[in-house]
């Protein structure tokens, strides 16, 4: 963000932004990672992305916050608001005393708006301290934080709206693979309680197991990229949650010429590195060696198949051959026992599965549309291209220069 001000404000660096007698806070101790619990009194806070990296009950670590303080992340450039008694992680964590004449959530958003280009695990301070925050009267610094502080809210609301989603969509998933929907007697098999009339079948009795064939990657071979052909990779398909919409490289027609193209609904499981995310293609796409192509026979759902493989990734993951890195194959995948209701069944779990993962879908579209607003209402409010009335709300004309 490049900040600029209305002539009525104040653009200072951020130390100035500081309180000038202790600008830092250093706490007397700080708690080294290999001592994180994951219970105690008091939180530990880092420079890592949660907000709560762990717990302590070491009360000669424990800071108390008299007046609100910004933890900024020296390595990971993050910024944490915080109005409570914590114990600091030791690695990389600065502790900034807001000045006075500086509501401390103002100042709060006013550093997450600011743009510190990343020198990797390096230090940034020297970067932060280099640079500009606006400085409205106390009265609109307040007004602006209460509109940002309702944002991020709500996107903490849909946050934890999409765990509480997920969380249900695992529960749900060993409640019915285990017990079906038909309300059967279990019987003990080699993958765990499965319903009495569910038959066990290899995964290659269940589908057809093709690998993929592209090999290059761009960094040696550009000349087979860039063409019309998607080309989805093993990163596609972790972050897919089980349906591949994106893709993050195509390929020309040369690239198609030695590789596998999949069609739209065959299911993608990843055999490298990560091992045993799967997920059913959205549309045609080409696939690299290091992906698997799974064609459901007549007998199975595709669906149903997909997310039965979503509860074994982490049981391939444990048994995956251990080398230089682990990885799996299509004789690896091919005796794996698979459950097999009836074809009625199987559509009735996929669909009560589907409307879970429907609603989850809904709460992370919602949260990344709500952090959207929030880096273009951050950018306006500190830039004064929108002002607000000391009220809290947006007044309706930009602001005249």
């Amino acid at each position: 963000m490049t900040v600029s001000s209305p002539s009525s404000w104040d653009l200072v660096l951020v130390p100035a932004a500081l309180d000038s007698e202790r600008p830092i806070i250093r706490p007397k101790a700080k708690i080294a990672a290999r001592d994180y619990h994951l219970s105690g009194r008091y939180p530990i806070i880092d420079q890592s992305q949660n907000d709560i990296a762990g717990w302590t009950n070491s009360e000669d670590a424990v800071l108390p916050v008299t007046r609100p303080v910004i933890v900024f992340g020296d390595h990971s450039r993050t910024f944490k608001y915080v109005d409570h008694a914590f114990a600091a992680g030791a690695d990389g964590t600065l502790i900034l005393n807001p000045a006075k004449e500086f509501d401390p959530r103002f100042l709060y958003f006013a550093c997450v708006g600011l743009e510190i280009p990343n020198r990797g695990y390096n230090r940034h301070y020297s970067l932060l301290k280099e640079m500009s925050v606006p400085r409205p009267p106390p009265a609109e610094q307040r007004a602006i934080a209460d509109i940002l502080s309702k944002v991020q809210e709500a996107i903490e609301t849909e946050g934890q709206l999409v765990r509480v989603t997920r969380e249900l969509k695992q529960a749900a998933l060993r409640q019915l693979f285990t017990r079906g929907l038909r309300g059967e007697p279990q019987k003990e098999t080699e993958i765990g309680p499965v319903p009495e009339s569910w038959d066990l079948v290899p995964l290659s009795k269940a589908a057809l197991l093709e690998r993929g064939r592209f090999t290059h990657r761009p960094r040696n071979e550009p000349r087979f990229y860039g063409g019309n052909t998607p080309f989805v990779q093993t990163g596609d398909v972790v972050r897919s949650g089980g349906w591949v919409n994106n893709h993050t490289q195509t390929l020309n027609e040369e690239g198609v010429a030695i590789s596998r193209v999949f069609p739209k609904g065959t299911i993608l499981i990843t055999i490298a590195a990560n091992i045993g995310y799967s997920g059913i293609l959205q549309f045609d796409s080409a696939a690299p060696d290091s992906l698997v192509g799974v064609t459901p026979s007549t007998d199975f759902d595709a669906a149903f198949l997909n997310y039965f493989l979503q509860t074994q990734r982490r049981r391939m993951d444990e048994l995956a051959p251990r080398g230089t890195q682990k990885n799996i194959n299509i004789q690896f995948l091919s005796p794996w026992l698979t459950p097999k209701p009836s074809f009625s069944e199987q559509r009735e779990i996929a669909a009560l599965l589907g409307t879970i993962d429907a609603k989850l879908a809904h709460h992370e579209a919602r949260q990344k549309l709500l952090r959207e607003l929030f880096r273009t209402v951050l950018h306006d409010l500190m830039t004064a291209r929108r002002r607000v009335k000391t009220s809290g709300s947006f007044s309706t004309e930009e602001e005249k220069p």
